[in-house]
Protein backbone atom coordinates (compact mmCIF):
# COMPACT_ATOMS: atom_id res chain seq x y z
CA UNK A 1 0.00 0.00 0.00
CA UNK A 2 1.43 3.57 -0.85
CA UNK A 3 -0.96 5.61 -0.06
CA UNK A 4 -1.45 9.24 -1.05
CA UNK A 5 1.16 11.57 1.25
CA UNK A 6 -1.96 13.75 1.88
CA UNK A 7 -3.71 11.16 3.63
CA UNK A 8 -0.97 10.64 5.84
CA UNK A 9 -0.89 14.14 7.24
CA UNK A 10 -4.78 14.48 7.19
CA UNK A 11 -6.19 10.68 7.72
CA UNK A 12 -9.82 12.12 8.71
CA UNK A 13 -10.22 12.86 5.00
CA UNK A 14 -13.30 10.61 3.66
CA UNK A 15 -11.04 10.00 1.32
CA UNK A 16 -8.21 8.40 3.34
CA UNK A 17 -10.89 6.32 4.81
CA UNK A 18 -11.76 5.24 1.74
CA UNK A 19 -8.07 4.27 0.60
CA UNK A 20 -7.54 2.29 3.94
CA UNK A 21 -10.99 0.32 2.87
CA UNK A 22 -9.79 -0.16 -0.54
CA UNK A 23 -6.75 -1.46 0.56
CA UNK A 24 -8.67 -3.92 2.66
CA UNK A 25 -6.15 -4.54 5.01
CA UNK A 26 -7.79 -5.54 8.55
CA UNK A 27 -7.06 -3.91 11.86
CA UNK A 28 -7.31 -7.34 13.29
CA UNK A 29 -3.87 -8.67 11.48
CA UNK A 30 -1.95 -5.12 12.04
CA UNK A 31 -2.71 -5.73 15.95
CA UNK A 32 -1.75 -9.19 16.14
CA UNK A 33 1.14 -9.62 13.70
CA UNK A 34 2.73 -6.06 15.57
CA UNK A 35 2.66 -4.00 12.78
CA UNK A 36 4.72 -0.82 12.58
CA UNK A 37 1.17 1.20 12.39
CA UNK A 38 0.54 -0.28 16.00
CA UNK A 39 3.09 1.62 17.54
CA UNK A 40 2.55 4.69 15.97
CA UNK A 41 -1.26 4.46 16.78
CA UNK A 42 0.29 3.84 20.91
CA UNK A 43 2.22 6.67 19.95
CA UNK A 44 -0.58 8.95 18.72
CA UNK A 45 -2.79 8.56 21.49
CA UNK A 46 -0.15 8.42 24.22
CA UNK A 47 1.03 12.23 23.17
CA UNK A 48 -2.90 13.09 22.87
CA UNK A 49 -3.30 12.38 26.35
CA UNK A 50 -0.75 13.56 27.29
CA UNK A 51 0.68 16.15 25.41
CA UNK A 52 -2.29 17.80 23.05
CA UNK A 53 -0.36 16.24 19.73
CA UNK A 54 -0.61 13.91 17.62
CA UNK A 55 2.52 14.31 16.19
CA UNK A 56 4.92 12.10 16.16
CA UNK A 57 8.56 12.73 18.90
CA UNK A 58 10.54 10.66 15.78
CA UNK A 59 8.71 11.34 12.63
CA UNK A 60 11.92 10.12 10.47
CA UNK A 61 10.51 6.51 11.73
CA UNK A 62 7.38 6.45 10.13
CA UNK A 63 6.41 6.01 6.30
CA UNK A 64 2.92 7.21 4.90
CA UNK A 65 1.00 4.07 5.12
CA UNK A 66 1.99 3.88 9.14
CA UNK A 67 0.79 7.19 9.71
CA UNK A 68 -2.20 7.02 7.82
CA UNK A 69 -2.75 3.15 9.09
CA UNK A 70 -2.46 4.70 12.72
CA UNK A 71 -5.19 7.19 12.33
CA UNK A 72 -8.05 3.84 12.26
CA UNK A 73 -6.06 1.32 15.32
CA UNK A 74 -5.93 4.91 17.61
CA UNK A 75 -9.79 5.19 17.25
CA UNK A 76 -9.87 1.74 18.04
CA UNK A 77 -7.43 2.24 21.63
CA UNK A 78 -9.28 5.60 22.45
CA UNK A 79 -12.79 3.36 22.29
CA UNK A 80 -10.94 0.09 24.44
CA UNK A 81 -9.98 2.89 26.49
CA UNK A 82 -13.51 4.37 26.85
CA UNK A 83 -13.03 7.37 29.34
CA UNK A 84 -14.73 10.46 27.90
CA UNK A 85 -11.33 12.57 28.90
CA UNK A 86 -9.97 10.25 26.48
CA UNK A 87 -12.02 10.96 23.76
CA UNK A 88 -12.12 14.51 24.31
CA UNK A 89 -8.38 14.92 24.52
CA UNK A 90 -8.00 12.74 21.86
CA UNK A 91 -10.47 14.70 19.64
CA UNK A 92 -9.14 17.78 20.23
CA UNK A 93 -5.49 16.86 19.90
CA UNK A 94 -6.13 15.26 16.46
CA UNK A 95 -7.99 18.89 15.35
CA UNK A 96 -5.11 20.87 17.47
CA UNK A 97 -2.42 19.21 14.78
CA UNK A 98 -4.70 19.05 11.97
CA UNK A 99 -4.86 23.04 12.31
CA UNK A 100 -1.38 23.62 12.92
CA UNK A 101 -0.82 21.95 9.63
CA UNK A 102 -3.78 23.83 7.57
CA UNK A 103 -2.11 26.63 8.63
CA UNK A 104 1.50 26.12 7.66
CA UNK A 105 -0.10 24.75 4.11
CA UNK A 106 -2.63 27.67 3.82
CA UNK A 107 0.53 30.28 4.14
CA UNK A 108 3.15 28.49 2.13
CA UNK A 109 4.72 30.93 0.14
CA UNK A 110 4.21 30.64 -4.11
CA UNK A 111 8.07 28.30 -4.40
CA UNK A 112 6.47 25.60 -1.96
CA UNK A 113 2.99 25.61 -3.81
CA UNK A 114 4.89 25.87 -7.23
CA UNK A 115 6.62 22.35 -5.87
CA UNK A 116 5.45 18.90 -6.52
CA UNK A 117 5.07 18.24 -3.07
CA UNK A 118 1.34 16.83 -2.86
CA UNK A 119 1.14 16.78 0.65
CA UNK A 120 -0.28 20.31 1.31
CA UNK A 121 -3.92 20.87 1.75
CA UNK A 122 -5.31 23.31 -0.38
CA UNK A 123 -8.50 25.65 1.32
CA UNK A 124 -10.80 24.42 -1.70
CA UNK A 125 -9.85 20.74 -0.70
CA UNK A 126 -10.50 21.28 2.91
CA UNK A 127 -14.16 23.18 2.18
CA UNK A 128 -15.11 20.50 -0.18
CA UNK A 129 -14.05 17.70 2.51
CA UNK A 130 -16.23 19.56 5.29
CA UNK A 131 -18.99 20.45 2.59
CA UNK A 132 -18.71 23.90 3.14
CA UNK A 133 -17.91 25.46 -0.74
CA UNK A 134 -21.09 26.55 -0.99
CA UNK A 135 -21.19 27.97 2.17
CA UNK A 136 -17.95 30.02 2.27
CA UNK A 137 -17.07 33.00 -0.18
CA UNK A 138 -14.22 35.48 -0.49
CA UNK A 139 -15.08 38.68 0.00
CA UNK A 140 -12.62 39.41 -2.90
CA UNK A 141 -14.20 37.44 -5.79
CA UNK A 142 -11.49 38.19 -8.15
CA UNK A 143 -9.09 36.13 -5.94
CA UNK A 144 -9.30 32.47 -7.02
CA UNK A 145 -6.01 31.28 -5.30
CA UNK A 146 -6.31 28.13 -3.42
CA UNK A 147 -4.48 29.12 -0.45
CA UNK A 148 -6.55 32.12 -0.59
CA UNK A 149 -3.16 33.98 1.26
CA UNK A 150 -3.97 37.11 0.86
CA UNK A 151 -7.84 36.73 0.75
CA UNK A 152 -8.53 38.16 5.13
CA UNK A 153 -12.19 38.50 4.34
CA UNK A 154 -14.79 35.73 4.11
CA UNK A 155 -18.34 35.33 4.89
CA UNK A 156 -19.88 31.81 5.88
CA UNK A 157 -23.90 31.09 5.61
CA UNK A 158 -25.61 31.34 8.83
CA UNK A 159 -26.67 28.14 9.33
CA UNK A 160 -23.05 26.66 9.05
CA UNK A 161 -21.63 29.59 10.82
CA UNK A 162 -24.33 28.77 14.14
CA UNK A 163 -23.49 25.06 13.85
CA UNK A 164 -19.50 25.43 13.93
CA UNK A 165 -19.25 28.71 16.31
CA UNK A 166 -19.01 27.89 20.09
CA UNK A 167 -20.18 31.06 22.10
CA UNK A 168 -18.18 30.02 24.89
CA UNK A 169 -15.23 31.18 22.71
CA UNK A 170 -15.90 34.63 23.63
CA UNK A 171 -18.20 36.91 23.39
CA UNK A 172 -17.08 38.06 19.57
CA UNK A 173 -18.08 34.86 18.60
CA UNK A 174 -22.25 35.48 19.09
CA UNK A 175 -24.38 35.77 16.16
CA UNK A 176 -25.48 39.01 17.75
CA UNK A 177 -21.96 40.85 17.69
CA UNK A 178 -21.78 40.10 13.69
CA UNK A 179 -22.86 42.01 11.42
CA UNK A 180 -25.36 39.36 9.46
CA UNK A 181 -26.75 40.48 5.72
CA UNK A 182 -28.09 38.46 3.42
CA UNK A 183 -28.01 35.38 5.48
CA UNK A 184 -24.24 35.08 5.76
CA UNK A 185 -21.62 36.06 8.77
CA UNK A 186 -18.40 38.06 7.80
CA UNK A 187 -15.27 35.90 9.19
CA UNK A 188 -11.43 36.41 8.60
CA UNK A 189 -8.47 34.23 7.26
CA UNK A 190 -8.01 33.38 11.44
CA UNK A 191 -11.97 32.68 12.31
CA UNK A 192 -12.36 30.73 9.32
CA UNK A 193 -9.30 28.14 9.91
CA UNK A 194 -11.08 27.89 13.37
CA UNK A 195 -14.30 27.13 12.36
CA UNK A 196 -12.23 24.13 10.12
CA UNK A 197 -10.92 23.04 13.20
CA UNK A 198 -14.26 22.42 15.12
CA UNK A 199 -14.85 20.36 11.55
CA UNK A 200 -12.24 18.35 12.33
CA UNK A 201 -12.88 18.03 16.28
CA UNK A 202 -16.21 16.88 15.77
CA UNK A 203 -15.55 14.42 12.80
CA UNK A 204 -12.89 12.67 15.14
CA UNK A 205 -15.09 12.36 17.75
CA UNK A 206 -17.77 11.01 15.91
CA UNK A 207 -18.86 7.68 16.88
CA UNK A 208 -16.05 7.43 19.58
CA UNK A 209 -15.86 5.29 21.61
CA UNK A 210 -17.70 2.48 19.57
CA UNK A 211 -18.16 -1.22 20.45
CA UNK A 212 -14.51 -3.28 19.59
CA UNK A 213 -15.75 -6.30 21.78
CA UNK A 214 -18.21 -8.83 20.62
CA UNK A 215 -17.18 -10.77 17.87
CA UNK A 216 -13.75 -13.09 17.27
CA UNK A 217 -11.60 -10.68 15.59
CA UNK A 218 -12.95 -7.58 17.97
CA UNK A 219 -12.60 -9.98 21.20
CA UNK A 220 -8.83 -10.49 19.56
CA UNK A 221 -7.77 -6.82 18.96
CA UNK A 222 -9.39 -6.26 22.35
CA UNK A 223 -6.54 -9.06 23.78
CA UNK A 224 -3.56 -8.04 21.69
CA UNK A 225 -3.88 -4.20 22.98
CA UNK A 226 -4.79 -5.05 26.69
CA UNK A 227 -1.37 -4.32 28.09
CA UNK A 228 -1.29 -0.87 25.82
CA UNK A 229 -5.04 0.35 26.72
CA UNK A 230 -3.93 -0.31 30.62
CA UNK A 231 -1.11 1.98 30.45
CA UNK A 232 -3.41 4.26 28.73
CA UNK A 233 -5.63 4.17 31.73
CA UNK A 234 -3.08 4.66 34.02
CA UNK A 235 -1.46 7.49 32.10
CA UNK A 236 -4.59 9.57 32.07
CA UNK A 237 -5.59 8.73 35.32
CA UNK A 238 -1.96 9.99 36.63
CA UNK A 239 -2.59 12.82 34.47
CA UNK A 240 -5.69 13.88 36.15
CA UNK A 241 -4.37 14.04 39.26
CA UNK A 242 -1.92 16.23 38.37
CA UNK A 243 -1.74 18.81 41.56
CA UNK A 244 -4.01 22.00 41.38
CA UNK A 245 -2.22 25.45 42.24
CA UNK A 246 -3.48 29.11 41.48
CA UNK A 247 -0.74 30.90 42.72
CA UNK A 248 1.93 32.89 40.89
CA UNK A 249 5.08 32.77 41.72
CA UNK A 250 8.06 32.69 39.42
CA UNK A 251 10.83 32.28 41.79
CA UNK A 252 9.07 28.56 42.36
CA UNK A 253 8.83 27.88 38.28
CA UNK A 254 11.19 25.11 38.12
CA UNK A 255 14.29 25.53 35.87
CA UNK A 256 12.64 24.51 32.60
CA UNK A 257 9.89 26.69 33.06
CA UNK A 258 12.05 29.49 33.43
CA UNK A 259 14.50 29.04 30.85
CA UNK A 260 11.53 29.20 28.67
CA UNK A 261 9.92 32.25 29.28
CA UNK A 262 14.16 33.78 29.43
CA UNK A 263 14.19 32.49 25.91
CA UNK A 264 10.67 34.14 24.87
CA UNK A 265 11.93 36.95 25.88
CA UNK A 266 14.88 37.17 23.49
CA UNK A 267 13.45 35.01 20.01
CA UNK A 268 10.52 33.14 19.40
CA UNK A 269 10.04 29.62 20.91
CA UNK A 270 9.19 26.58 19.11
CA UNK A 271 5.53 25.33 19.08
CA UNK A 272 6.78 22.82 21.46
CA UNK A 273 7.83 25.19 23.86
CA UNK A 274 5.14 27.52 23.14
CA UNK A 275 2.71 24.86 24.28
CA UNK A 276 4.46 23.63 27.20
CA UNK A 277 5.27 27.16 29.10
CA UNK A 278 1.91 28.61 28.18
CA UNK A 279 -0.03 25.29 29.39
CA UNK A 280 1.92 25.21 32.14
CA UNK A 281 0.82 28.80 33.00
CA UNK A 282 -2.90 28.33 32.23
CA UNK A 283 -2.68 25.77 34.49
CA UNK A 284 -2.04 28.54 36.97
CA UNK A 285 -5.04 30.31 36.15
CA UNK A 286 -3.80 32.53 33.93
CA UNK A 287 -5.21 34.17 30.82
CA UNK A 288 -4.11 35.58 27.71
CA UNK A 289 -3.89 39.32 28.82
CA UNK A 290 -2.45 38.18 32.35
CA UNK A 291 0.32 36.05 30.30
CA UNK A 292 0.93 38.80 27.90
CA UNK A 293 1.26 41.60 30.24
CA UNK A 294 3.67 39.59 32.32
CA UNK A 295 5.87 37.79 29.93
CA UNK A 296 5.69 39.60 27.08
CA UNK A 297 7.69 37.23 24.55
CA UNK A 298 5.15 34.96 24.87
CA UNK A 299 2.64 37.60 23.08
CA UNK A 300 2.69 36.29 19.34
CA UNK A 301 -0.06 35.81 16.97
CA UNK A 302 -1.59 32.87 18.50
CA UNK A 303 -1.73 33.31 22.19
CA UNK A 304 -4.75 34.10 22.36
CA UNK A 305 -5.55 30.90 20.63
CA UNK A 306 -3.28 28.58 22.45
CA UNK A 307 -4.96 29.82 25.47
CA UNK A 308 -8.22 29.11 24.63
CA UNK A 309 -7.53 25.84 23.47
CA UNK A 310 -5.89 24.92 26.34
CA UNK A 311 -8.59 26.58 28.94
CA UNK A 312 -10.66 24.45 29.79
CA UNK A 313 -13.99 26.53 31.49
CA UNK A 314 -12.57 29.44 31.49
CA UNK A 315 -11.90 28.90 35.39
CA UNK A 316 -8.41 29.51 37.66
CA UNK A 317 -6.48 26.19 36.82
CA UNK A 318 -8.56 24.30 34.53
CA UNK A 319 -6.84 22.78 31.59
CA UNK A 320 -7.72 20.32 28.93
CA UNK A 321 -3.87 19.76 28.80
CA UNK A 322 -1.27 19.03 30.90
CA UNK A 323 1.94 20.78 30.89
CA UNK A 324 4.39 17.56 29.39
CA UNK A 325 5.67 15.71 31.40
CA UNK A 326 9.38 15.76 32.70
CA UNK A 327 10.05 12.95 30.38
CA UNK A 328 8.75 14.38 27.53
CA UNK A 329 10.60 17.85 28.01
CA UNK A 330 13.50 16.12 27.83
CA UNK A 331 12.65 14.07 24.72
CA UNK A 332 11.28 17.53 22.84
CA UNK A 333 14.90 19.38 24.12
CA UNK A 334 12.63 21.29 26.40
CA UNK A 335 14.84 19.97 29.73
CA UNK A 336 17.29 22.20 30.85
CA UNK A 337 19.36 23.15 33.87
CA UNK A 338 17.74 20.53 36.08
CA UNK A 339 18.88 21.23 39.89
CA UNK A 340 18.45 18.21 42.66
CA UNK A 341 14.22 18.43 43.09
CA UNK A 342 14.14 17.43 39.67
CA UNK A 343 15.94 13.70 40.70
CA UNK A 344 12.96 12.91 42.44
CA UNK A 345 10.14 14.74 40.31
CA UNK A 346 8.17 13.45 37.08
CA UNK A 347 6.21 16.88 36.35
CA UNK A 348 6.90 20.35 36.18
CA UNK A 349 3.64 21.01 38.33
CA UNK A 350 4.57 18.45 40.60
CA UNK A 351 8.11 20.58 41.05
CA UNK A 352 6.40 23.91 41.49
CA UNK A 353 3.77 22.61 44.10
CA UNK A 354 6.99 20.90 45.95
CA UNK A 355 8.52 24.29 45.66
CA UNK A 356 5.70 26.47 46.89
CA UNK A 357 5.17 24.22 49.35
CA UNK A 358 8.83 23.81 50.99
CA UNK A 359 8.99 27.78 50.40
CA UNK A 360 5.56 28.27 52.95
CA UNK A 361 7.21 25.61 55.21
CA UNK A 362 10.31 27.76 55.49
CA UNK A 363 8.17 31.22 56.13
CA UNK A 364 6.28 29.21 58.89
CA UNK A 365 9.72 27.97 60.26
CA UNK A 366 11.08 32.10 59.68
CA UNK A 367 8.15 33.57 61.69
CA UNK A 368 8.64 30.93 64.56
CA UNK A 369 12.19 31.53 65.41
CA UNK A 370 10.89 35.80 65.07
CA UNK A 371 8.43 35.04 67.66
CA UNK A 372 10.82 33.29 69.96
Amino acid sequence: MRPDPLYARYPFFRAAREAVQAADIAPPRLVTEGDPAVDRARERVERALMSGTVASETPERWSDRDELLSYPIARILVSLVDMRAAVEKYAEAEADTAHDRLVADLTADDDELRSVDTTRATLSQVLDEFDLTESVTRVDAGNERDDARDADAFRIDVTDYLRLADPEWGTDWRLVNRELADGAVPIDRKELRRLLREAIRRRVADELPFGVRGSASGDAIAAALEDDVATLRDRLAERERLPSVDVVAPDAFPPCMQALLDDAADAELSPHAAFAVTSFLVSLGLDADAIADRWPGLDDDALDYRVTVLDDDGGPGGSQYPTPSCATMQALGDCVNPDERCETIDHPLRYYAAALDDATQSESSAEGEAGD
